[in-house]
């Protein structure tokens, strides 16, 4: 008895939890890919921007392409300038270079890169206008009837929608039809080269279980993410929409799963849960919206730009802007390089002497001139005795001037 009375007192607490999460939200969905099982749904046929989770079915379509062999793990593709020309976030290649799929598909999960995505379209189809053909043919046939894509990258584009219904059809298809690629799903990080590349899906690093998925973002999307989550064997998936913050979407995903995996063993007891093919399609089910006036990100005017940085002292995050730089700096040396021999042939054997005014005599104090004038003369009259020539006398040096009577010297430039 003590047992379940555990068990409601976690439920009842995940409950709450949960319910403070829900208020003010975009839409949202909990269910078992396993069964397709609905645990909880809100809006789940509302038209959204699916920003970044469009690469879900980007990668699904690589997958796809490895199967049939027009693509290779090891195979090389290269960055066009379409792909080069594409908005952050990206990897920043320049036009030409080349990465392998592989490594091609852990940036486009993990870094979320719109270069890359580019690439990947273009090396299955040929150019993006096929891709993204492919990509709504698939859509269709996985029975994502409200969802329509315009690029493989989730930029934003007004005719790209989906609903949080299909974006659960498109996780699960995901997972069942290709497992070997889970772990991609659940990377934290990757490398290319010497650059690290951290994931933006805050769960696999905070929730218990947290084992993949993607999440996204654009002005008018707010954050979103498809999240999913594994416990003692049992995996289940959370959908979230609109969320204003990237800290209220992980807290959001989080109490749904949390919520989900309390309560997942009542819902079977009762066995009133429906799946998301056999739930029907909500009536009020509303068109897009646009989340850009409510998000919470200084990229959409809503928050304040962070501070500006030094860009000479700034570490390049991108390949092409490191290549850039190292450019920039071979180029500013070979400069200086150039400047310092030009200098050198054109300055003379030796250097003319520094030219000094004249100096001056200082004025004899009163009462000392007289003297002067009498030892001076003795001086003379007795080398005129001996036949000696008489030696010029030298004017006695000017005192140096005081703290307030100095000038300083008027300031030079080099040529």
């Amino acid at each position: 008895m003590t047992g379940i009375w555990k068990q409601l007192r976690l439920a009842f607490a995940a409950l709450a939890a949960f319910g403070a999460a829900t208020a003010h939200a975009g839409p949202t969905l909990l269910f078992e890919p396993a069964t397709g099982k609905v645990l909880y749904s809100e809006d789940l046929d509302d038209e959204w921007h699916p920003a970044s989770l469009t690469k879900i079915m980007t990668a699904y379509l690589a997958f796809e392409a490895i199967k049939d062999g027009t693509l290779k793990l090891d195979q090389k593709i290269s960055c066009s300038d379409l792909a080069f020309q594409q908005s952050p976030s990206k990897v920043g290649l320049p036009v030409g270079a080349e990465m392998t799929v592989e490594t091609a598909l852990q940036a486009l999960i993990v870094k979320s890169a719109n270069d890359v995505a580019m690439m990947l379209a273009e090396a299955i189809s040929g150019n993006d206008t096929a891709f993204v053909a492919l990509m709504n043919n698939t859509a269709r046939r996985l029975g994502m009837s409200r969802t329509t894509f315009v690029n493989p990258n989730g930029l934003p584009a007004a005719l790209q929608v989906t609903t949080a219904r299909d974006l659960a059809r498109l996780a699960r298809a995901t997972f069942a039809d290709y497992p070997q690629y889970a772990y991609l799903w659940g990377m934290q990080e990757m490398r290319y080269g010497k650059i690290r590349m951290g994931t933006h899906n805050g769960l696999l690093k905070s929730f218990e279980g947290a084992d993949g998925m993607k999440t996204g973002f654009i002005c008018d999307s707010g954050f979103n993410v498809v999240a999913s989550a594994t416990r003692e064997g049992q995996r289940l998936m959370a959908v979230v929409l609109g969320e204003n913050t990237g800290a209220e979407r992980t807290i959001r995903a989080g109490a749904l799963l949390e919520h989900g995996f309390q309560n997942v063993g009542w819902k079977a007891l009762f066995n009133t849960t429906q799946t998301i093919d056999t739930m029907p399609l909500a009536a009020d089910a509303r068109s897009i919206t646009s989340m850009r006036q409510s998000v919470i990100s200084w990229e959409c005017g809503t928050r304040g730009r962070p501070r500006t940085v030094n860009l000479g002292k700034a570490k390049p995050k991108t390949v092409s802007m490191r290549v850039a730089k190292a450019k920039a700096e071979a180029a500013a040396k070979a400069a200086k390089a150039k400047g310092a021999a030009q200098d050198a042939t054109a300055a003379p054997d030796q250097a003319p002497a520094a030219i000094t005014p004249e100096a001056k005599p200082a004025p004899a104090k009163a009462g000392q001139g007289a003297a002067l004038k009498d030892k001076l003369k003795d001086k003379t009259l007795n080398q005129v005795a001996s036949g000696a020539p008489a030696k010029a006398q030298a004017p006695a040096p000017s005192p140096s001037p005081s703290p307030v009577e100095a000038k300083p010297a008027a300031a030079t430039t080099a040529p």
